[in-house]
């Protein structure tokens, strides 16, 4: 009797620690710590995906097995997202809602953005690996920054009369949990002005985007920028986080035009939208893209997929800036005299 309690405590004790390596396994930071590609299948109804249908809400099965060995064949739903790009894309980016199930393995990553090809061909593909890169950039230069993993997704017609589609994707970071690592929560703050941001975090938020050439974005119109928010002591800080980054001049997509507010004739023209800094608030911040340099560009370099020609217009793209900072002359120009006043 005792030795069948024993092996009872034992299977028992087994499962828990089973069960606790498993959700290390699907915990939000642990999963956008693992650098691991995905291998994954989706399956479900191809004809009303590629409807790009906001509205509806679409079951799948997400299929993939975890980097310990682990099988997954989780029911999931699928949402169309996106402006622009849900209307012009063949494919429509996506939200996956992972935690339909409760009881899914990975029902505690809860819904995620896939940030998918928008045309299934060579040109698209590169695009996406791209803008991938540009997160991973951006992850090196702040903590406050969307984490990405990387998938290599087929989507399979679960009635069978579509052709699979395979391509690079990557899952992107939700907000929550880059608030909680940054010991802050996600901001509700509407229509805030850039000028009552973090100071420093909103000049690191301004150059990157001027480095990698995105004027797609405003922090006034919430418009591809997320706010999270700290208490200390009796202030509240509030700190800008960018995202999407498609429509940069080092992505240089086909279907990225330049607003007609900015003034330029093509999205590879770069414009400073930040407001006016002191030189010594500059200089502070530059310091971390010009320690960062070589990190960045050995991101591009050591990237497989990417094609020659395409880390060859990324580096030169990134020259260009790195010439202008490194020239108090230049810096002066471009973040002071032609800062935003307004």
């Amino acid at each position: 009797m005792k030795f069948i309690l024993c092996i009872a405590l034992l299977y028992s004790f087994c499962g828990i620690n089973n069960a606790r390596a498993q959700s290390a396994l699907t915990d939000k930071k642990s999963f956008f710590n693992d650098t691991a590609v995905i291998n994954a299948t989706i399956i479900t109804n191809m004809n009303k995906l590629l409807k790009h249908d906001k509205k509806a809400l679409l079951p799948a099965n997400f299929i993939t097995i975890l980097s310990d060995g682990t099988s997954i064949n989780d029911s999931i739903q699928l949402e169309a997202r996106g402006n622009m790009r849900n209307g012009y894309c063949y494919m429509p980016p996506l939200k996956i809602i992972f935690n339909h199930q409760q009881t899914a393995t990975l029902a505690s990553l809860k819904s995620l953005k896939l940030v998918n090809e928008c045309k299934i061909n060579d040109e698209y593909d590169q695009y996406l690996l791209k803008e991938f890169i540009i997160y991973k950039i951006y992850n090196l230069l702040t903590d406050m920054s969307f984490r990405v993993r990387f998938i290599n997704v087929t989507f399979k017609d679960s009635a069978g009369k579509k052709k699979s589609i395979t391509e690079h994707a990557f899952l992107v970071e939700d907000i929550k949990q880059l608030a909680k690592r940054n010991e802050c929560k996600e901001s509700k703050m509407k229509n805030l002005g850039a000028q009552f941001t973090d100071r420093r975090q909103m000049a690191i938020v301004d150059i990157f985007q001027y480095m990698i050439g995105n004027t797609d974005w405003a922090v006034s119109a919430n418009h591809n920028i997320k706010f999270i928010e700290r208490s200390i002591e009796a202030e509240k800080k509030i700190f800008v986080v960018p995202y999407d980054f498609d429509y940069s001049g080092l992505v240089n997509t086909e279907y990225a035009i330049p607003s007609e507010n900015i003034g330029t004739e093509n999205v590879r023209e770069r414009v400073y939208r930040g407001y006016k800094k002191t030189m010594d608030e500059l200089n502070d911040v530059l310091s971390i893209f010009k320690n960062k340099k070589d990190e960045i560009y050995g991101l591009i370099s050591n990237f497989n997929l990417l094609k020659p020609a395409s880390k060859k217009y990324m580096i030169g793209y990134l020259d260009d800036f790195y010439k202008q900072i490194n020239k108090p002359a230049d810096i002066k120009f471009y973040f002071i005299d032609n800062a935003r006043v307004q």
